[in-house]
């Protein structure tokens, strides 16, 4: 069998198999992280100039956006999976460099509330989202993340499968949509190099992608089934000839979703482990950020890549930009939304440390990538002593959970400003016994 054919008979055996406890908790563990990181991205742009921009698509429609606006399925698919990651706060897969929550929960909802679906369906659809690309993106590994970004094109992935599921598509046609989606698979590094909107589109666009793929396999559309191994296929042209064996091979036996790294800080996860290392010496030395003299971050050499930049003059780049964000975690004990404002921005403070703050790269850390993110640091004190310190992975990847109460403490603080205490506390519980929902219908989750 080709690999669309693969991956659509797990579909098939999934959707008739009860799903084992872990693999639903960590379903529901997904959403309430997706919830989270939806609320603060829906009030900024691009999703904001999203809604106006997509107008005619809105106020009808069985779908819904983050604050209750009906959409069409598709536009409630792009604008949602914009939003989830416009703020840098969604869920990573480690080994595949890749952020599936965005693109698969976003069109998972947008259907499942379309069709009325219960939540154990919708929970279903997202556990095969998840466990379908997040295979697809650890094949296609480092080599496509060079200059693809993984989570507009494994996105589509996730989102095709996740509402082919909700669809009930044949596996005939459940392989066709993986075929179609295929070709709609997009998103370069390049995008955000600079200051731009382009990476949270990124997520939306696969989301959409997913969804319109599902919607033409059910109608009769038909992708060619060999169009991810083939000669001239997905692993030929954007990464280094995969072996898909191997990436098929774990379906049923391992479960990625229970697999997940959650977010502990509000910026590019390539920068966690030196701000987690940097926290750590900080705590161990009792001394102040006024009391540096020098700090030495060595770490994997995707991290300089993607945010080796030291310009951090909107709040898109100071994400994306290493020297800031550790030097805002020395002087603020944080990263967290408001490391972005304005005036944390022009801070003076954090702006003389960022000018202290050396990064290089360390072979060795460079080569455990990306199944491990570690990073090396070192301060030196203005009294000419020095504290360092290994930080092999980052609080919230997978050998570091977040805690249920931790994750649920993430979805209050960010979700509460936006949606109110009141609101954010109702929705938290039906989140948590999502698998009990008979209908996740317009207005449901």
């Amino acid at each position: 069998m080709f690999v669309t054919e693969r991956f659509a008979a797990y579909a098939e055996e999934l959707r008739s198999q009860r799903l084992p406890a872990q693999a639903l908790h960590h379903a529901k563990r997904a959403v309430v992280d997706w919830h989270a990181a939806l609320f603060p991205g829906a009030v900024v742009a691009p999703a904001t100039l999203l809604e106006r921009a997509l107008a005619g698509e809105l106020d009808r429609g069985g779908a819904t956006l983050a604050l209750g606006r009906r959409a069409t399925v598709r536009a409630a698919a792009l604008i949602n999976g914009t939003a989830s990651h416009a703020i840098e706060f969604d869920d990573i897969f480690r080994d595949a460099i890749y952020h599936p929550g965005a693109p698969t929960i976003a069109a998972a909802l947008a259907v499942a509330q379309d069709r009325a679906a219960s939540g154990e369906e919708f929970l279903r659809a997202v556990v095969a989202g998840y466990e379908i690309s997040t295979r697809i993106g650890a094949a296609l590994g480092r080599t496509h993340y060079r200059h693809w970004h993984t989570t507009g094109t494994v996105g589509s992935f996730g989102a095709a499968a996740a509402a082919a599921m909700l669809l009930g598509l044949s596996r005939g046609q459940f392989a066709h949509a993986l075929a179609t989606v295929t070709t709609f698979a997009a998103g370069l590094q390049q995008a955000f190099r600079m200051d731009s909107m382009s990476k949270p589109l990124h997520a939306g666009r696969a989301a959409e992608a997913g969804v319109l793929a599902a919607l033409a396999a059910r109608e009769g559309v038909t992708g060619s089934l060999d169009v991810i191994d083939g000669e001239a296929g997905l692993g030929k042209a954007m990464s280094n000839g995969p072996d898909w064996d191997k990436a098929c091979e774990s379906l049923g036996k391992v479960w990625n979703i229970s697999l997940m790294t959650f977010k502990n800080h509000g910026c590019c996860g390539h920068t966690f482990a030196a701000i987690d290392g940097a926290l750590e010496v900080m705590a161990r030395s009792g001394r102040t950020a006024g009391d540096i003299a020098r700090v030495r971050v060595e770490t994997y050499r995707v991290a300089l890549d993607v945010a080796g930049n030291a310009e951090a003059s909107t709040a898109a780049l100071a994400k994306f930009s290493l020297a800031y964000v550790v030097a805002h975690a020395l002087a603020r004990g944080a990263v967290r939304l408001d490391a972005f404002s304005p005036e944390r921005l022009a801070d003076p403070a954090i702006r003389a440390l960022m000018g202290r703050i050396e990064i290089a790269v360390d072979p060795e850390l460079d080569a455990a990538f990306p199944g491990k993110r570690a990073a090396r640091v070192s301060i030196d004190w203005d009294d000419g002593a020095r504290g360092s310190w290994l930080q092999p992975t980052r609080k919230g990847d997978p050998d570091a959970p977040l805690s249920d109460a931790e994750l649920d403490a993430k979805f209050h603080e960010l979700a509460t400003p936006v949606i109110g205490a009141e609101r954010a506390g109702d929705l938290a519980h039906r989140l948590w016994t999502l698998e009990a929902a008979a209908s996740l219908g317009t207005g449901g989750a």
